[in-house]
This record gives structure tokens, sequence and C-alpha cells, in this order.
């Protein structure tokens, strides 16, 4: 029985071997995986990267460094 077991396993991983390796033709996600997209883009070229100012910097979020603290007052509740 177990004979049996490690055999079907056997064949199987051969047979997923095989299709990974595109024997049975091109996996779906060997092609673009979205074709269509940048043919529905208005204008791509107008698009412009610019450089964060430090304004706009101090709004960000450190990766990797200590979270801000919030500026929220806070007090007791009256009973």
């Amino acid at each position: 029985m177990l004979r049996w077991l490690i055999a079907i396993l056997f064949l199987a991983n051969l047979l997923a071997f095989v299709a990974v390796r595109g024997v049975f033709g091109p996996t779906p996600t060997a092609g673009g995986r979205e074709p269509n997209h940048l043919a529905r883009q208005i204008q791509p070229e107008s698009l412009k990267v610019q450089p964060v100012s430090l304004a706009e910097a101090a709004d960000q979020a450190v990766v990797g460094g200590p979270a801000p603290a919030a500026p929220v007052a806070a007090s007791e509740l009256a009973q």
C-alpha cells in the first residue's frame, strides 16, 4: 500500500515539474499581466516626477524610525 502511495506522489511531482518547465505550453502568467492597461492610458508621456519639498517631507513617516507622537491633548473626564 505504501509503495503505491509513494509511486503516485512521485508521478504527481514529475507531472508538476514537467508542467512548470512548459512542456504543455506557456503558463497563463507568461505574458503581460494587463495587456490593455497601456492602451487605456491617456497621455502617459505627460506625467512628471517631482522631488518632495521639505514642507511636504515633514508630513511623511520615516521608514524604520520611531512613530511620531500624535498631537492629541488628553484630560480626565468629570464624574
